[in-house]
This record gives C-alpha cells, sequence and structure tokens, in this order.
C-alpha cells in the first residue's frame, strides 16, 4: 500500500458526533489507509474535512462516500506533499528568522523550478520556554523535515525539545550562538542566510548533499 499514490479529498460533512466515524468506517471499507487527516472548518451546520488515503480503489470509495447521508459535497484535490511538499521550519528571533529566511528560500526557488516541491514557514519566538514548546511543536507538523533555530543565545528547555525531535527524526540546524542548542544540533552554521540555504539543500532531491557524510557539523 505504501507505494500507492494517495488520493487527497475536501469533505463538506454535517456537523455532530460521529461524523467522522462514519467516513472513515467507509473509508476502512474499502481498505483506505488514512495518512494524512485535518478538520478545515466546524460550524453548526457543517464541517469541512480533508484526508489524504491510500487505497488500490479511489473511485468505490469516493462513490460511496458521496452517497452517505450525512455528506454534502466531496472535492479531488491535490496533496499537500505534491503542492507544498517538504517544509523548512525557521524559528527564532526576527533580525535572524528573516536573515535565514532569504538564504532558504532563494534556494528553494532554485530547486523548485527544477522540479522540486519545498516550503519554508517560519516564526519569530522570543523567551526559553516558548521556544521549548514551539520546539517540539514541530515534530506534530505534517511533512517538517527541517528545523532551523535562529537566535544568540538558546539553552535550557530549548536543548531538552532539540533532542526530543532529533530522536524523531527531525533534522536540527542551528546558528552558531551561545547557549547548549548549537552543540545538540545536528548542523551549526555561522552565517544566517548560509544556514538557510544549507537547510534546504539537506532535504532536495536535486541537490548532491548528505548531512551524513560531513567530517565537521560546524560551519
Amino acid at each position: 500500500m505504501s507505494e500507492v499514490e494517495p488520493v487527497a479529498i475536501v469533505v463538506t460533512a454535517d456537523s455532530g458526533p460521529g461524523v467522522l466515524h462514519q467516513l472513515t468506517g467507509v473509508i476502512a471499507k474499502h481498505r483506505g489507509d488514512i495518512t494524512s487527516v485535518e478538520i478545515l472548518d466546524h460550524r453548526d451546520d457543517r464541517s469541512r474535512v480533508y484526508l489524504e488515503i491510500e487505497t488500490d480503489a479511489p473511485a468505490a470509495m469516493l462513490e460511496e462516500l458521496g452517497a452517505m447521508s450525512v455528506v454534502q459535497g466531496i472535492e479531488r484535490v491535490e496533496t499537500f506533499q505534491r503542492v507544498y511538499g517538504k517544509r523548512i521550519i525557521i524559528i527564532g528571533g526576527g533580525a535572524q528568522v528573516g536573515q535565514v529566511a532569504i538564504g532558504a528560500i532563494s534556494e528553494a526557488d532554485r530547486h523548485n523550478i527544477r522540479g522540486e516541491k519545498i516550503s519554508v514557514d517560519t516564526i519569530p519566538l522570543v523567551g526559553e520556554e516558548p521556544l521549548a514548546e514551539a520546539v517540539r511543536a514541530v515534530a506534530r507538523l505534517p511533512r517538517a523535515r527541517v528545523l532551523v533555530l535562529a537566535g544568540s543565545l538558546m539553552g535550557g528547555q530549548i536543548v531538552d525539545a532539540v533532542n526530543e525531535v532529533r530522536a524523531r527524526g527531525l533534522i536540527v540546524v542551528s546558528l552558531n550562538m551561545a547557549g547548549g542548542v548549537p552543540e545538540a544540533a545536528d548542523l551549526v552554521v555561522t552565517d544566517p542566510v548560509q544556514a538557510g540555504v544549507m537547510a534546504v539543500m539537506v532535504v532536495a532531491d536535486t541537490a548532491r548533499f548528505n548531512i551524513e557524510r560531513l567530517t565537521k557539523r560546524t560551519f
């Protein structure tokens, strides 16, 4: 099933307890494997649910979903992977985040022109606890592949959060800053623009760059 191209749909359905259970019941009946789900809109009269499903029989599944009494409409759309692709998340001080974003966006544009799909998300934050919470939340974001921490001082709880998300497979790039985060990161880059460039190169299929082959981790 993992080699099947996911089907992405937006289902507009009645609101109420058990509606999602009814939808997933039909999907399971057709041996559909839900790989992503998100409630886009929830109101008193309706809900809009986005689902990505791997199935060998999408036509039959969509027909039965559309015939359900609780379903108001179904729209087949492109998957987020196809539209937005891999995600680079940049967190930290506003000035540093902006400079990292310049490098990441410029490099992503170069690869996306060649058929890659990489998107860049940013959030300026200050404070040890908010930063630690944001780092942990990146591991819950769909398609997030690399986290860049951009600031002048990060340590304490943020180091613990970095270790946790790295254990879950997220690659962490850090600016060369004060605090314990650079020691905990996969890659440390002094120049913020270059940090953005290298973050994209880490995940781009169209780049000849392998972080595992680096003989040093600080640049």
